[in-house]
């Protein structure tokens, strides 16, 4: 079975889609690291978005990309990528990564060549990705509430980061939207549990894989 799990940026994907992996025993695949390594790669090189020598240049990059229940890993050889691509240059750019037709072609590409069960997160797995999925959901929440989350974790103001995610909700509004059939989740007023136990309430009955003790 593939679960997909799309929704706006800081909307807690990452870690609900994790719980729900771990209560069922199986990866979760985060769609959005591997648009982050291409912009952290693009900017390492010192090419734009739309420069037409970036898609050659990811595809002779040694990229690897682990998807685990407890967490994903990017490797470029031996160099670990994973805490590299989280941070605010990054955010800044990775928008307009994910705009180019044939970069979100190079990510699909590799999302697709994995062998389900997984729970899939991003921002159009359940659309475009995988129309497929048999069970899909969508996450949201103001701007306010996910600044306040993100700043946690990340040095900036949470006034900066929340001006940083409606300009990404904008730039991301073509991608980012439900599948009809999603089932959409606000997860403002929920804690993270409460988010994992809501999706796990709603997966298809006898379509989940088994659970591991």
């Amino acid at each position: 079975m593939i679960v997909t799990i799309d929704g706006v940026a800081a909307s807690g994907k990452s870690s609900v889609s994790s719980g729900v992996a771990r209560a069922l025993g199986v990866p979760y695949v985060s769609s959005g690291l591997l648009y982050r390594a291409a912009t952290l790669l693009a900017h390492e090189a010192g090419l734009a978005p739309h420069d037409p020598a970036l898609l050659p240049h990811l595809e002779a990059q040694p990229l690897r990309f682990e998807p685990l229940a407890g967490g994903n890993r990017l490797w470029l050889g031996e160099r670990e990528l994973t805490a590299d691509v989280q941070s605010a240059a990054v955010d800044a750019g990775v928008s307009a990564v994910a705009a180019r037709p044939e970069l979100r072609a190079w990510v699909d590409r590799r999302l697709r060549a994995l062998t389900p069960p997984f729970v899939a997160e991003g921002r159009d797995m359940g659309t475009a990705v995988f129309p497929q999925a048999q069970a899909k959901f969508y996450l949201t929440a103001s701007a306010r509430v996910r600044a306040q989350r993100r700043a946690a974790e990340r040095p900036e103001a949470v006034d900066e980061i929340e001006a940083a995610l409606l300009r990404r909700d904008e730039h991301d509004r073509a991608q980012s939207v439900p599948a009809p059939e999603a089932h959409v989740i606000d997860t403002g007023p929920l804690t993270l549990q409460g988010v994992i136990d809501t999706i796990l309430a709603a997966l298809p009955q006898g379509a989940a894989p088994a659970r591991t003790s």
